[in-house]
Parts: structure tokens; sequence; C-alpha cells
């Protein structure tokens, strides 16, 4: 079992994925700084200087100076301002992966032109091989019998 188990782990895409998730981890807290750090103050200031940590609604009834007085208090609250800045953070990490999936995209070989030993079958319009006399998918006979048969 031991052994398994280490031939488990030692494939190369368990270990891609555990690179892949630290990595991932690490560019979350780069992200999430970037949202709350540099893009929320600038977004706040034009509506109005507001902090969008402190958008939130007070469900306890009790009058609150701001969201981390009513946190303190353990007031039930709804955090808007903690939604917006987590999905401009999903945004923001989605927008990362697409472009990096695209470059990659672009740079992976591309695949061969299909070459000119298939026909298309008369019947099913399905791509079959030039010599087929058969088609494997609708299995009609082929009215043409190439030239090249034995």
């Amino acid at each position: 079992m031991w052994n398994e188990f280490k031939k488990f782990i030692m494939r190369g895409n368990v270990i891609d994925l555990a690179v892949g998730v630290i990595v991932g981890a690490a560019f979350n807290k780069i992200v999430t700084s970037l949202v709350n750090d540099v893009i929320m103050p600038p977004i706040g200031l034009l509506v109005g200087k507001v902090d969008f940590k402190d958008l939130y609604i007070n469900l306890s009834g009790k009058s609150y100076s701001n969201f981390e007085a009513a946190k303190a208090d353990s007031a039930p609250t709804i955090n808007i301002g903690v939604f917006i800045n987590n999905v401009l953070d999903f945004l923001i990490v989605a927008f990362v992966i697409f472009i990096v999936i695209r470059q990659l995209n672009r740079f992976k070989k591309k695949e061969d032109a299909p070459s000119d030993d298939r026909k298309d079958c008369p019947y099913c319009r399905s791509k079959v091989d030039k010599l087929a006399v058969r088609c494997p998918h609708c299995t009609s006979h082929l009215t043409e019998v190439p030239l090249n048969s034995h």
C-alpha cells in the first residue's frame, strides 16, 4: 500500500496540482491586496469618500458608527462592502486566468491539418478512410471501391 501511495503522489499531475494550489493561494493574497488597497480606495473616493468595508446593513436594531464597531459587538449584519470586494477579487482572478489560458493556447502546438486519406460517406456524411468499403459509422456499403485495394 505504501508503494502504491508513493506512486500516486509522485505522478506529475498530483505535483502540478499541489504547485497550482500553492501558487493560487499566494496569488489570491496579491489580488485581495490589489482590490482592497489599490482599486477600492479610488472608487470609494469617487462615490463620495465611502470605505466599502463600512458598507453594511445592521440587523440588530442598535446604532453603530462603523462596521468594525458592529462586528466587535457581534451584531448581525449583511456585509455588502465585503461582498463587493469579494466579487471584484473573483473578477480579477477570472480575468487573469482567462489571459493566461489564452496565451498558453496560442503557444500550444497547433494540431496537424487532417490528412487527405479520408473521404465523406455518401450516406451519413461522416469522415471515413479512403480505402474503406464499409462506413464504420452507419455501416453502409460504400459504392466506390478504391483502386489501391487488394
